[in-house]
C-alpha cells in the first residue's frame, strides 16, 4: 500500500464537531484518490474528487455492492442482505428489483404527493410561527419524510400517528446513553433498535395484510411483482420496505435541516426565494449539493483496476466521499458558497450510474414544498440555540437546530 494519509475522513468526531469542508479541499488538492487507514479495519480507498468517483459509481465489471456500501458495516447484517436488499445488489438482479419498486417513484406518481406533502408542512409551519422558537429538525424536518413514506406505502390513516413516532424515534436524536432516542412527537424514551425492531414487525404484519389484498402500493408491488421468475420472499419485501423507509428518512431530513441553516447564514438567498428571483429546482439542486447528506458509499473491486492515479486491488474498499465530491473546484465554481441560482449542477448527492437513489424525484419534490412554503409563510428566521450536528461518518447532518420563524 501507499503511504497513508493522515487524515481519517471516516472518523464520526469529523463531522461532529470538526471542519470537514477545508480538509476536504486540501485532500482533493493533494490526494484525490489514497489509502485510509481506519483501525481496527483494514482500511480502504478513499476517492475526494469528482473525475474518479463517476467512475467507480459506473463501473460495475469492476466493483459490487453486494459486500457492502457504507464503512463499518455489520458484515452479518450485509452477508443477509446482500442480493436481496436493492442497495447491496449488483446486476443482472438490481435492476430487476429495482423495476418493481420503481412503479411507486415514477414522476408522474411522484407529483400526486406534492398536495399531500403540502397538507404535512403547512400545518406544522404555522405551529411553529406561533412558538417563540422550535428544534427544526425533529418538529418538522423529520415529519414530512415519515409522513410521505406511508402514503407511498397505503398504511391506514388510523396507524399513521404510530409509524410517525416510531419513525422519529428510530432516526431522531441522541439522548442519555448512546443509541437512546427521544423526540417531542415519541413521549417516552426508546432506543434505536428498539424502534427499529417495532418498525419491522409492522411491516411484517402489513406484508401478510398486503399478502392476503394487494393494493396500488409500493408494497404490494413487490409481493406481486416476480424476480428470475419467482415471487419475492417476505424477507426480500421486509428488507426493501426497511431500506426504502431508511433511505426515505434520511435524506430529505437532513437536506431539509442543513438547507434551512444555509438559508439563514445566507440572507441574500433567502430573500432571493422569497422574492421568486430564482428557479425553485434550481434551488433545490443546491440545497442537494451543498448539503450533500450521504457523506459516503463504498464498492468493493473485484479486479485490479486504476482509480485516479493509484492502482486499486481487487478485494479493495473504495470509498465516494459525495460531500467532498460536490465540492470539486473543477466541476461547481466557488463550491463553497451556497448559490441558489447554480445551474447545471452535475451533483452526486443520489450518486450516479446504476444505483442511482430510487427516491430522487420524492425528496426533490419534498424540498420543492417545503421551501415554497417556508417562502410564503416566513418573513424571518433566526437560529436561537446551539446547533448541534450528527457523530456519524455516512450522514452528514445535523441532530438539533433550534430556530425562531415569523
Amino acid at each position: 500500500m501507499p503511504d497513508t494519509t493522515a487524515v481519517d475522513v471516516a472518523d464520526p468526531d469529523l463531522y461532529a464537531s470538526g471542519d470537514p469542508v477545508a480538509i476536504w479541499a486540501e485532500l482533493r488538492a493533494t490526494s484525490p484518490v489514497y489509502w485510509n487507514a481506519h483501525p481496527p479495519g483494514p482500511g480502504f480507498w478513499a476517492v475526494m474528487s469528482y473525475a474518479p468517483a463517476l467512475q467507480v459509481y459506473r463501473d460495475t465489471d469492476a466493483f459490487t455492492s453486494e459486500l457492502g456500501m457504507r464503512v463499518d458495516s455489520d458484515p452479518g447484517a450485509v452477508r443477509a442482505a446482500a442480493g436481496k436488499m436493492l442497495i447491496v445488489t449488483d446486476p443482472p438482479v438490481h435492476p430487476r428489483l429495482r423495476q418493481l419498486m420503481n412503479s411507486a417513484f415514477v414522476p408522474r406518481v411522484v407529483s400526486t404527493l406534492e398536495a399531500s406533502m403540502r397538507r404535512v408542512i403547512e400545518p406544522l409551519i404555522d405551529v411553529a410561527l406561533t412558538k417563540d422558537s422550535i428544534d427544526f429538525v425533529s418538529e418538522i424536518a423529520a415529519v414530512l419524510p415519515a409522513a410521505i413514506i406511508c402514503d407511498i406505502m397505503n398504511i391506514p390513516q388510523s396507524e399513521r400517528a404510530m409509524m410517525t413516532d416510531l419513525t422519529s424515534k428510530a432516526f431522531g436524536a441522541s439522548v442519555g446513553q448512546p443509541g437512546t432516542s427521544k423526540c417531542p412527537l415519541a413521549g417516552a424514551e426508546m432506543t434505536k433498535t428498539e424502534a427499529h425492531a417495532e418498525i419491522f414487525l409492522y411491516y411484517t404484519e402489513l406484508v401478510a395484510q398486503r399478502r392476503h389484498a394487494p393494493g396500488d402500493d409500493v408494497v404490494s408491488a413487490l409481493i406481486q411483482g416476480e424476480l428470475d421468475g419467482r415471487a419475492l420472499t417476505d424477507e426480500e419485501v421486509l428488507l426493501n420496505c426497511d431500506g426504502l423507509l431508511t433511505g426515505a428518512n434520511e435524506t430529505t431530513r437532513h437536506a431539509s435541516s442543513a438547507g434551512l441553516k444555509a438559508l439563514i447564514e445566507n440572507p441574500a438567498e433567502w430573500q432571493r426565494l422569497k422574492q421568486g428571483t430564482v428557479d425553485i429546482e434550481t434551488a433545490v439542486d443546491e440545497v442537494l449539493r451543498y448539503t450533500s447528506p450521504a457523506l459516503h458509499v463504498m464498492r468493493i473491486a473485484k479486479k485490479d483496476v486504476q482509480v485516479g492515479d493509484q492502482q486499486v486491488k481487487a478485494g479493495d474498499a473504495v470509498t465516494i466521499w459525495n460531500s467532498s465530491v460536490n465540492r470539486d473546484e473543477t466541476v461547481f465554481p466557488h463550491p463553497d458558497r451556497f448559490l441558489l441560482s447554480r445551474t447545471g449542477s452535475r451533483h452526486v448527492t443520489f450518486g450516479i450510474g446504476p444505483h442511482f437513489c430510487l427516491g430522487a424525484p420524492l425528496a426533490r419534490v419534498e424540498l420543492k414544498v417545503l421551501l415554497q412554503v417556508l417562502a410564503e409563510k416566513v418573513t424571518e428566521m433566526d437560529i436561537v440555540g446551539t446547533v448541534e450536528r450528527l457523530r456519524s461518518n455516512f450522514m452528514w447532518g445535523i441532530e438539533r437546530l433550534p430556530v425562531a420563524l415569523s
